[in-house]
């Protein structure tokens, strides 16, 4: 038996594509075959396919972008960018601002869809369980790539029936909580973010592009009604650690 037979069929198929990788001859960015391509070029299924990418995703060689393919990992250092609780009022998107400010095209994707409060949930907005939230999605882009995800829910009984229920449709359309909230005479002040360290897991890592187990920030973020203390969104928020450093505080305008 030939070291080649002894070795298993997706490890063969991950050292083809390795070596392609580390030749140039797949460069940063580049897609790569898909599992039916991988499958007539080397003969096996596309199992065997499958298992080869997760294994060079592992290994930080390989995105897996859901329903657009796996392509090369940049293994260049990534621009790393400063992120502040909030911009003025009346700036807009705070994620967009920022970004801009740092000579970054900041963009996202979401989806918005009325919800029923699981009881985590409930108890962050202090709302009955049950009761319904509006459950908005996120995946922020620098530059076209995937640097943050996140998910908010807001109480349905404070924006329901208002212009403001759909954070990213309508006239109010991506300019923020804060100024959303605003619109129907809440002042939410400063959010109060709990932050922790920890590694990204799987659907994480394929929403970020990044391997599974890379470092995270993940932010539990609640803004409150300043006149009343009541929680009027919460959000989960989770960071790409490799592209980010949380900035807390202000200096002085002189």
């Amino acid at each position: 038996m030939t070291d080649t037979e002894a070795t298993p069929p997706y490890l063969q198929v991950a050292d083809a594509l390795r070596t392609r990788i580390a030749t140039g001859a797949l460069e940063a960015g580049a897609r790569l075959p898909s599992l039916t391509e991988l499958s007539d070029e080397f003969g096996y299924s596309g199992t065997v396919g499958q298992r080869a990418y997760a294994l060079l995703v592992d290994e930080g060689l390989v995105i897996s972008r859901p329903g657009a393919g796996h392509y090369v990992r940049s293994q260049a250092a990534p621009t790393v960018m400063f992120r502040r609780q909030r911009v003025r009022a009346g700036q807009g998107s705070p994620v967009a601002q920022l970004l801009a400010e740092q000579g970054v095209v900041g963009s996202w994707q979401h989806e918005s869809g009325t919800d029923r409060a699981s009881e985590a949930v409930a108890a962050r907005l202090e709302i009955p369980v049950g009761d319904g939230v509006m459950h908005t999605r996120y995946t922020y882009l620098a530059n076209g790539e995937p640097v943050q995800i996140a998910e908010s829910w807001e109480p349905l009984d404070i924006t329901g029936g208002s212009l403001i229920v759909l954070p990213e449709a309508g006239p109010y359309a991506g300019i923020g909580v804060a100024d959303r909230m605003a619109v129907v005479g809440v002042d939410v002040g400063v959010p109060v973010e709990q932050v922790r360290a920890r590694t990204a897991t799987r659907a994480e890592a394929q929403q970020l592009g990044c391997a599974p187990a890379a470092p995270v920030m993940a932010i539990m973020r609640t803004y409150y009604d300043q006149a009343n203390g009541r929680p009027v969104e919460t959000a989960d928020i989770v960071l790409l650690g490799s592209r980010w450093v949380s900035e807390y505080g202000h200096r002085p305008q002189l």
